[in-house]
């Protein structure tokens, strides 16, 4: 039967969602008359404020592994979770405190739009384009689908209704949105998305404590289920030290690494918008992870029994919540999905449409092709690609986490060393770049098939040294980057 007092605040939700795209897209309009399509579409005419950026960072970094997958594990392993957790804290303040306004400034001395421009822009070279391009969509899509499974399970748990007709509702809605309000609303409704996970979160923590009778009782009762939830280590020392200097790479350092996070860099409007994203978002994204992944652990105590991780938050948030308010606060997990989703999507579409098909296939300058081709043509493949992205989310894996840290990993494995190299070392150059993609994304691969571990580690720290190492070795011995590049880049 269906629960009508659960499922009116999450259709006012996506109702909110649709007159925020609606607003984007009447304000995209006015902005492709006064200039180009492509710079309103994909960067939103860098018209960024602090909090807007701030909170489209957060948004797009916490996805279904932050609010699902992450507190899931939480559920299993215990206190020693939350602790791995807040590695993600520096996220935002990483971000854009190294990236930021560097990368923003070459990217206008350049017009850069993407974040592949950004590496046409420093080394030169189609092979670079191409194999950011390819490694972009490959794992792009593998996280897409971990989003698009933690949205449809969510439905699933708190309705009671099929798991497709929650994967169908929520596709159409974020690749509706997402299609037709371009980059404009992908940070509009972020900034909404934002605020909500940090309400929501916090709402969620607290009756969770409030069901559980005070965090006292909840911390003897885990240590009565199992003394390990309350330890560093977790339950059955299942967090090594190994895995955790893991974790300081793959969430800590590495992000650096990531396109989607970058790729917002790109559209803030001035140095003090910079700054303000730089503390509202680590304190928002520190808040958020925090509170999301007590509410997994402290809930092994409230609730007992969940035997899929993933099911643990909306099995959580229904017992401790009455069916109205828990389709309220649902709603921070589905905006922390949704915002990572929207933000692939976008850049998906734009490695496809402008990044390969007009660089590569038109081979003519963007600039001279008619705003309405370039407008069909991106709307058209951003709606292909959600379609795909839905039709792999058909059949869903086990646990989102560990498909969302693969991706994660992937990416970091290929562009931290362009990325990081390019922006700050003199010497970096196409060969380096070439060498170490190929190189950082095949360790990758082979660490996760073949599951050799380097001294307990996972395979981000041995991908990533060798894509390092790799990335100086064949900067040494390859052709110096052209003075006029290098001046850009403030050499």
């Amino acid at each position: 039967m269906i629960n009508f007092s659960l499922f009116v605040p999450i259709i006012l939700y996506f109702l909110l969602l649709i007159v925020i795209t609606c607003y984007a897209n009447k304000k995209a309009r006015l902005a492709y008359n006064k200039g180009s399509f492509m710079e309103e579409y994909f960067v939103g005419s860098r018209s960024m404020g602090g909090i807007v950026l701030a909170m489209t960072i957060v948004a797009t970094y916490t996805s279904a592994s932050s609010f699902v997958g992450g507190p899931g594990v939480a559920y299993k392993l215990g206190l020693g979770w939350i602790l791995l957790s807040m590695i993600q804290v520096p996220t935002v303040f990483l971000t854009i405190g190294i990236l930021g306004k560097k990368f923003a400034r070459v990217a206008c001395c350049t017009n850069c739009m993407t974040f592949t421009d950004f590496l046409r822009a420093r080394y030169s070279s189609p092979f670079v384009d191409i194999l950011s391009s390819i490694a972009i969509l490959i794992f792009f899509v593998a996280s897409m689908v971990a989003q698009f499974v933690g949205g449809a399970r969510l439905f699933e748990a708190l309705t009671g209704n099929s798991y497709f007709i929650g994967l169908l509702i929520f596709g159409i809605s974020v690749v509706l949105y997402t299609t037709f309000g371009g980059f404009r609303a992908v940070v509009l409704t972020d900034t909404l998305q934002g605020a909500v996970m940090a309400i929501a979160s916090f709402v969620i923590l607290y009756c969770t404590i409030k069901t559980g009778g005070g965090l006292e009782h909840i911390m003897k009762h885990l240590a009565t289920i199992d003394p390990g939830l309350i330890t560093p280590t977790g339950a059955n020392n299942a967090i090594p030290k190994p895995f955790i200097m893991s974790f300081w790479v793959l969430v800590g350092i590495a992000i650096l690494g990531l396109p989607q996070t970058t790729q917002k860099c790109l559209g803030y409007k001035d140095a003090k918008a910079m700054h303000d994203a730089m503390i509202i978002g680590t304190i928002v994204c520190g808040f958020t992870i925090l509170a999301m992944h007590m509410v997994g652990a402290l809930g092994r105590a409230v609730v007992p029994g969940i035997e899929v991780g993933d099911m643990a938050i909306p099995t959580i948030v229904r017992s401790v919540m009455s069916p109205f308010w828990a389709g309220v606060f649902i709603a921070g997990p589905l905006a922390a999905i949704m915002s990572t989703v929207d933000s692939m999507l976008i850049m998906c579409s734009a490695t496809i449409v402008k990044d390969l098909y007009f660089h590569y296939v038109l081979k003519e300058d963007w600039a001279k092709i008619s705003s309405k081709k370039i407008k069909n043509f991106s709307t058209i493949t951003t709606a292909i690609i959600g379609l795909i992205v839905f039709a792999f989310a058909i059949t869903p894996p086990d646990l989102l986490v560990w498909i969302n840290l693969f991706a994660f990993g992937g990416l970091e494995a290929v562009f931290f060393c362009p990325t990081i190299f390019g922006l700050y070392w003199k010497r970096a150059n196409s060969s380096g770049a070439i060498c170490s993609m190929l190189a950082g994304a095949s360790a990758f691969f082979y660490f996760n098939i073949s599951g050799v571990s380097f001294y307990g580690t996972t395979p981000i720290v041995p991908s990533l040294a060798i894509a390092i190492i790799v990335f100086v070795l064949a900067s040494f011995l390859g052709k110096k980057e052209p003075d006029k590049i290098l001046e850009i880049f403030d050499f």
